[in-house]
């Protein structure tokens, strides 16, 4: 089973790029979308039309901000979009999926960048999204989340680790919340395989950023253990473009035998 996570900023526009064709190549088991910026009335024709999906969609209040998709070829148990938080609720940053292996929530985790309110709230929202991650775990079941976290964990996850020590998404206090979350013993899947350096998975559209991969990795798969044991593989597709952000991915092996 192959699962995508991919930061479309905008998902009307990427559809007009190469969306579809990345779909048709990579053929995804279920791909999860952030930052598609659209209410379910906006939803290009072209994507309630593909085939083959079950498709979750949950939006922000606020139009052209934030949300995320979720499409599945397996039909979930259930799926669900709160957080249990109004503050956060509001601006449609999770879906919460169950199938019969694990479950899958599918996040975009805040950018704290504008002022100290917003990175409070990033804050905040960390550490509501760990409490819903432990509950999960607690019930001893596999827990896969994937999306932009809008944080480099080490200086070896984006270019220029020193210039951006002070910028929100490498602050200390953000990088200390991932350490948390791997000393709780969950897995940044992507390391868990590769250890090179200039893996990135974002980059500015400034400054011919892409070009000279001046990049940062802000998009994960994190697991539990219980996860860990389906995990086989997990990339980072640079060379896919449509977006400042390219798709990451993990592959699982699932037993039908129980």
């Amino acid at each position: 089973m192959k699962i995508i996570s991919w930061n479309v900023n905008g998902l009307r526009a990427v559809a007009k790029k190469n969306f579809f064709e990345y779909i048709d190549d990579e053929n995804p088991d279920i791909i999860g979308l952030q930052e598609t910026k659209l209410q379910e009335s906006q939803i290009p024709k072209e994507i309630i039309d593909l085939e083959g999906y079950y498709k979750f969609w949950n939006s922000a209040e606020r139009k052209g901000y934030s949300g995320v998709a979720l499409f599945s070829k397996i039909k979930p148990n259930k799926v669900s979009f709160s957080m249990n938080d109004e503050r956060f609720d509001k601006e449609g940053r999770t879906i919460i999926a169950e199938y019969d292996d694990f479950t899958l929530i599918n996040c975009y985790f805040p950018n704290g960048q504008k002022d100290e309110i917003r990175l409070q709230y990033k804050l905040d929202f960390y550490d509501k999204m760990l409490e819903i991650m432990e509950e999960i775990t607690s019930q001893g079941k596999a827990l896969i989340v994937c999306g932009d976290f809008n944080t480099a964990h080490k200086e070896i996850d984006l270019k220029n680790p020193k210039s951006n020590a002070k910028r929100s998404g490498f602050l200390p206090i953000e990088r200390q919340w991932l350490d948390k979350v791997f000393s709780l013993g969950y897995i940044d899947t992507f390391r868990k395989f590769n250890q090179e350096p200039e893996q990135y998975s974002w980059w500015s559209y400034r400054f011919n950023a892409r070009k000279n991969n001046a990049g940062w990795r802000i998009d994960y798969f994190i697991v539990n253990t219980f996860a860990e044991k389906i995990l086989q593989n997990a990339f980072i597709k640079q060379d896919v473009l449509g977006s400042d952000h390219c798709p990451v991915g993990i592959d699982l092996k699932i037993d039908g035998d129980k």
